[in-house]
């Protein structure tokens, strides 16, 4: 981190504290972000940026205010933006009825590597990206291939009035693909994310990206064959990359604190189980976590954003919810740690509770057993597109692809589906969880008002459970 830019964050602090303020925090930034955007075999951008600033939040008069600067360059645009912060919240402050306390956290004084086992580098990046490009291309029926590989390094130096002061240096590689297929007047499309946080072995370890490229071609092209589904309530057997979205939807989200106390209403959303902590919504096989220690997840980190230490967080316990994600603000209205989940897109926006890496809890199950004590079902495979309504309650997603299940066998391939349900009743149906617990990337995750974009993690093993199935066409 630019020593300028550490030093103007302390100095953030030391400012606020003599200008009265009862707390402050800074949050100074720098990312470097390279992408390559490759179509059909040619490159059609590359694309460098650098960013750097702080994001400075305050209490003063028992109100939050929130400020940030983008390159500051001298200790006389602190002092402006944070006189300017303070008048806000004594404004705000004389209407406001109830004044904020935060849960007490310890000091911290930390600086932070994260491992990198293959340095990111664009020239390699945009090898990597135009062999997958060439492998989804060379796939018959094939009309589109587009490949988008992309890495940011990163360092964040976060200092508070309680004296902490973490420094957390890493790197994010990920790359994105979408295989288009199309044969007389039909069109199919199948794409995949990988990555995480480290280097490029994240994307090359085991060819991961080239066997991924050539799994959504040749399933793209398989598609344009394949049948619709008729409508029906059936047993479903989810895979885990379909898993993790649905976890995110109906189980993270709903987790997340501020949305349980109706703050997200107005924008996002709330959680249908709010005032249901020790009570039962699924059925025993139903563990779900939250886990930002999770190492090369998009969701690994060791503090958040307002330096609270992280740690694994069960939020639902053979079936029974036990707790939500807190932050030091709602931790005090709970009773409850802060679990560190704060987090913001970067230094322009004022950190929200977000999920890590939320997972439904591995299995003993072998997935072929799984499936062979279904008579009639579908094998639901990688997610699509979520549509759910404001507290979690009623949810659909669509997936990449699925398959018929009939008598234990896995038959006709299937195109378009959607898989419908309501939380309480689709938690209570699982009755078996894998053991092929696998963490997916999340790369485009949006929460708050002004909307921030996050990454993150989420994941699981394949379950099964009941839902409607119906193809859109």
């Amino acid at each position: 981190m630019d020593t300028q830019l550490q030093e103007l964050a302390d100095h953030t602090i030391k400012y606020s504290l003599d200008a009265g303020v009862q707390y402050c925090d800074a949050r100074a930034e720098e990312q470097e972000r390279k992408s390559v955007l490759i179509e059909n075999g040619e490159i059609e951008h590359v694309r460098s940026i650098n960013d750097a600033g702080i994001g400075i939040r305050l209490v003063k008069d028992g109100t939050w205010s929130f400020c940030s600067i983008t390159n500051p360059k001298s200790k006389e645009q602190i002092k402006q933006a944070i006189d300017d912060s303070i008048k806000n919240s004594v404004h705000y402050a004389k209407n406001k009825k109830e004044k904020l306390n935060l849960y007490p956290n310890y000091t911290v004084k930390e600086k932070i590597d994260y491992p990198t086992l293959e340095k990111p580098d664009l020239e390699k990046l945009i090898k990597i990206g135009t062999e997958c490009n060439k492998i989804i291309s060379d796939t018959p029926k094939i009309i589109k291939s587009v490949v988008n590989p992309w890495y940011t390094n990163n360092s964040k130096y976060f200092t508070n009035s309680e004296g902490s002061k973490i420094l957390q240096n890493f790197s994010d590689v990920v790359i994105d693909m979408i295989a288009t297929a199309h044969e007389s007047g039909l069109t199919q499309s199948v794409n995949i994310t990988e990555g995480g946080r480290g280097g490029l072995e994240q994307i090359t370890k085991n060819n991961k990206s080239q066997n991924s490229a050539q799994e959504i071609a040749q399933k793209a092209s398989e598609l344009l064959s394949a049948k619709p589904a008729k409508e029906e309530k059936a047993t479903v057997v989810m895979n885990p990359d379909f898993v993790s979205l649905l976890t995110h939807e109906i189980l993270g989200h709903p987790s997340e604190a501020d949305r349980v106390l109706g703050k997200e209403m107005a924008w996002a959303g709330g959680a249908w189980w709010k005032g249901k902590i020790g009570e039962k919504i699924g059925s025993e096989n139903l563990n779900v976590f939250d886990d930002p220690t999770i190492k090369g997840s998009l969701g690994w980190y060791f503090f958040d954003d307002e330096g609270v230490q992280t740690k694994k967080t069960t939020l639902v316990e053979e079936g029974v919810l036990k707790k939500h994600m807190q932050n030091r603000e709602t931790g005090q209205i709970f009773n409850e740690k802060p679990t560190g989940n704060m987090r913001a897109t970067n230094f322009r926006f004022m950190p929200l509770i977000r999920m890590a890496c939320t997972c439904i809890g591995n299995g003993d199950w072998n997935v072929d057993e799984m499936i062979k004590e279904v008579k009639n079902g579908y094998l639901i495979s990688n997610m699509k597109i979520p549509s759910i309504d404001m507290k979690r309650y009623n949810w659909s997603i669509s997936c990449q692809y699925a398959q018929k299940i009939e008598n234990g066998e896995v038959t006709d391939l299937l195109r378009d589906v959607i898989v419908m349900g309501t939380a309480p009743e689709f938690f209570e149906s699982i009755d078996a969880c894998g053991n092929d617990f696998t963490v997916r990337p999340i790369t485009n995750c949006g929460k708050g008002d002004p909307m921030q974009s996050m990454i993150m993690g989420n994941g699981g093993p394949s379950i099964r459970g009941v839902a409607t199935v119906k193809s859109v066409n």
